[in-house]
């Protein structure tokens, strides 16, 4: 008797997903094999903050949008405050999104930041202060991201439980109207 698997969820975007990992992979993998193959730091330095910046950039403006349906930002207003702004799809949308597209979304997020702590603890315990620096850079830009879109999924959740109680409140009403006017 054969067994009937469930049909396996591929990746809804595998090119965004690409290039997703893509960059997060060259940074690291240039940052950590570069030892071998060039003697100037700055070298080192400006290609793997210019791999972390694309990084940076692919995540911000493209996968996360794609992948995830949710897309941030961060502005100064008239008083000088930094405000941040977001946006993300309607919860319909958002349901139908691809579940491997999203876990590969925050885990490699995740994953990267600490690649780059423990880098940046083997820079420590080597004392090389200004390999440090390259980590330090490039796992600013991993955190920013981190908590742009971690805050940015919390204002969707905040959108989502105010759109579910205003739908309630508004179905209760019509409800209590109707039946008011049979009587």
């Amino acid at each position: 008797m054969e067994r009937i698997q469930p049909p396996v969820e591929n990746y809804a975007n595998p090119k965004t997903c690409f290039f997703h990992v893509l960059f997060k992979a060259a940074a690291l993998a240039f940052y950590i094999l570069s030892a071998l193959f060039f003697n100037s730091f700055v070298i080192i330095f400006v290609v793997t903050v210019l791999l972390a910046a694309l990084d940076f950039w692919v995540v911000k403006n493209v996968s996360g949008r794609i992948l995830v349906g949710l897309r941030w930002w961060n502005e100064i207003n008239e008083q000088g405050e930094s405000v941040w702004k977001f946006e993300c799809l309607d919860q319909e949308s958002l349901a139908r999104m691809n579940k491997k597209d999203s876990w590969l979304f925050w885990w490699t997020l995740y994953i990267t930041a600490v690649a780059w702590i423990f880098l940046g603890i083997f820079s420590l315990i080597r004392f090389q202060a200004d390999y440090l620096l390259v980590v330090g850079v490039c796992l600013s830009l991993s955190v920013a991201n981190i908590v742009g879109f971690t805050k940015c999924r919390k204002d969707a959740k905040k959108q989502f439980q105010q759109f579910a109680a205003q739908t309630i409140a508004t179905r209760f009403s019509s409800t209590l109207q109707s039946a008011f006017s049979v009587v």
